[in-house]
């Protein structure tokens, strides 16, 4: 899309446009002017052409970026050469703004991650890749966490995405759901190629910016990646040795603590009060004078048992629990959900050959996105504020779920089943 495209027009609606940071920029339609008399002799002017509003926002959002760019640094060659031509990509909007009608249940989700395939393949790597114990003595990053998010994020490299990351980036910027964000993002893939370490071609990625064989958004990649086989480039697409120290790097810098594990499965005592859940980070000697013990019977290491471990219930208390270590939120600096570190914190532990949790995760039924947002209006209704109500079951909704389950002398562990979806319903007057 040229840079000059209806200039005139954009800089006249630019203040009628609506900037709210929920959505897109809408431009608002002028009134009418009423013709101006005419001779017959006259000829008829040429209709002028709609501009589409979606359009013209566009144009917009990406005038006023550019001034942004330039205030940040950006020459005005790179812009005019790397955004010439550029459009949004509708497949990168839908995908950003589409909720999962249905939630998978994180026993689910565990057992997608950790598949005998997965594990097989990860035990080959650890034999396979000789650079793996420099990148563990360089960053304190064992390697088999390393192998599990390598995994994870691109099946060991295979999945990396072909998303041309400049376009995802204007997309999501265009867009405005995460304008602040994506703008940052954006500058920073364009400072990438500035710098000549990575083309336009070569910056590809997941619709939503992850680069590479980790994942890394262009703001990581800069901070983070790192050259680790000596070539000159810090190659996370290609070079495997660059990819898994490039993580390492991130998990370091994420506050990973050496010599410390990531959680371990525990038993909790009969009658536990439960909303202790996700509450303090006391040491294991702490947690066993309340009745927890380690469900595997072995002792804390030194290192383990002097660090502060969070009680977490992912699938509630008819599932496994786990006490959470300073390193179960060093992975959650690469995403910061409970499910992922526990998918990369277990499928480490069976690279290693360790087992399975000792309690099965159970078996539920996935709660929709009408039920989810049901659930979180209902909180609201009877006096347990859970945030808004978007369907995402976050800390914020499970905290005001544990005060209303003590409220109902209910087990409160801050798990929305399909049980307390019902309950809550039928307190607050929701009709199925």
């Amino acid at each position: 899309m040229a840079m000059d495209r209806r200039v005139f027009l954009v800089l006249l609606l630019a203040g009628c446009a609506d900037t709210s940071p929920q959505g897109p920029l809408t431009a608002v339609t002028p009134p009418a002017l009423t013709p101006e008399p005419r001779t017959p002799s006259a000829p008829a002017p040429t209709p002028a052409t709609p501009v589409p509003a979606g359009e013209l926002a566009f144009d917009t959002w990406l005038a006023d970026f550019r001034v942004r760019a330039l205030a940040a640094g950006l020459s005005a060659e790179l812009l005019d050469r790397e955004l010439a031509g550029v459009t949004p990509d509708p497949k990168v909007i839908s995908l950003d703004s589409r909720q999962p009608e249905f939630s998978k249940p994180v026993g689910d989700y565990i057992k997608g991650v950790i598949s005998d395939d997965r594990v097989a393949a990860g035990r080959r790597k650890r034999e396979e890749l000789a650079f793996l114990p420099t990148i563990e003595a360089r960053y304190g990053v064992p390697r088999d966490i390393l192998l599990a998010v390598w995994a994870m994020e691109s099946a060991f490299g295979q999945l990396q995405g072909n998303f041309d990351v400049v376009r995802s980036m204007v997309s999501l910027a265009a867009d405005g759901r995460r304008r602040a964000w994506a703008e940052g993002e954006l500058i920073a893939a364009l400072k990438i190629i500035d710098s000549g370490e990575v083309t336009r071609q070569q910056l590809r990625g997941s619709w939503a910016g992850a680069m590479g064989q980790t994942q890394f958004i262009p703001s990581s990649y800069r901070s983070t990646a790192v050259d680790f086989d000596g070539d000159g480039r810090r190659d996370i697409w290609g070079s495997d040795a660059d990819s898994l120290a490039s993580a390492a790097n991130l998990l370091a810098k994420g506050g990973w603590k050496p010599g410390v594990g990531w959680a371990k499965e525990v038993i909790l005592p009969a009658g536990f009060d439960y909303s202790v859940t996700e509450g303090p980070r006391d040491v294991p000697a702490v947690w066993e004078a309340k009745g927890v013990r380690r469900a595997d019977g072995l002792p804390w290491t030194a290192a383990d048992a002097a660090s502060p471990a969070m009680l977490i219930l992912p699938a509630g208390a008819t599932g496994p629990a786990f006490l959470a270590l300073p390193n179960h939120f060093a992975i959650r600096t690469y995403n910061n959900s409970t499910s992922y570190a526990l998918g990369i914190g277990l499928l480490a532990d069976r690279f290693g050959g360790g087992e399975p949790p000792v309690t099965p995760w159970p078996v539920e039924t996935p709660l929709s996105m009408s039920d989810r947002m049901a659930a979180q209006i209902a909180l609201a209704r009877v006096g347990f504020n859970p945030g808004p109500a978007d369907g995402v079951i976050g800390a914020g909704t499970r905290k005001a779920l544990r005060a209303w389950q003590q409220s109902q002398q209910l087990p409160a562990d801050g798990y929305l089943s399909n049980d307390m979806v019902a309950r809550l319903k039928a307190q607050a007057g929701i009709t199925p």
